[in-house]
C-alpha cells in the first residue's frame, strides 16, 4: 500500500497517489466531486501532466483563440 520510494517521487506523483487513495477510500464522496468537477471543469486536470512551457503554450493559444474570435465575430 505504501511506496518504499517516497524520496523518488515527484509532488505530481504523489498528489496523483493520494487523489487515487481518497477516491478509493471514499467512492461517494468521489461521484460528488466528479459531478462537481464536469460541471465546473478543473485546471488541474488539463494541465496536469504538462510543464510550464505547455502551460505557456496552452494560455496562448486560448488567448489567441480568443482575438481571433473577437475580431471575425
Amino acid at each position: 500500500m505504501f511506496n518504499l520510494n517516497n524520496h523518488d517521487e515527484t509532488p505530481e506523483e504523489k498528489r496523483e497517489r493520494i487523489r487515487q487513495s481518497e477516491l478509493k477510500n471514499n467512492p461517494t464522496g468521489s461521484l460528488q466531486d466528479s459531478l462537481n468537477r464536469g460541471s465546473n471543469g478543473n485546471l488541474n486536470d488539463l494541465t496536469g501532466g504538462m510543464g510550464w512551457k505547455g502551460t505557456g503554450v496552452l494560455i496562448v493559444v486560448l488567448i489567441g483563440g480568443f482575438v481571433l474570435y473577437k475580431l471575425i465575430f
